[in-house]
């Protein structure tokens, strides 16, 4: 999983990933969201999820100690990181900074 996640990331097009758990109430919350921001931004964007109980390495890695976690890649560095639910502006704000 970590070499085709980090195929992934190091990419032109800037990479949100979405830690989540399928237990997490806000992850659900924030599902639909991501989906508004994927179809606002269309290739402009990729979205992965990574789901933090099957890619405990991959959280470990990252440092992840709260779901949802969003982390912004860019060409393989990390731009950008927040915790919590963030309204669809929010998060279009900060990709835009990206592009």
């Amino acid at each position: 999983m970590k070499d085709s996640f980090n195929n992934i990331i190091n990419s032109e097009t800037p990479v949100l990933v979405d830690f989540h758990a399928d237990w997490c109430g806000p992850c659900k919350m924030l599902a639909p969201i991501l989906k508004q921001v994927k179809d606002e931004m269309g290739n402009d964007l990729k979205i992965v999820k990574i789901d933090v109980d099957k890619n405990q390495s991959l959280a470990s890695t990252y440092q992840v100690r709260g779901v949802p976690t969003m982390i912004l890649f860019k060409n393989g560095k990390q731009v950008w990181r927040q915790s919590g639910v963030l309204q669809k502006n929010d998060i279009l704000q900060v990709v835009k900074q990206h592009i």
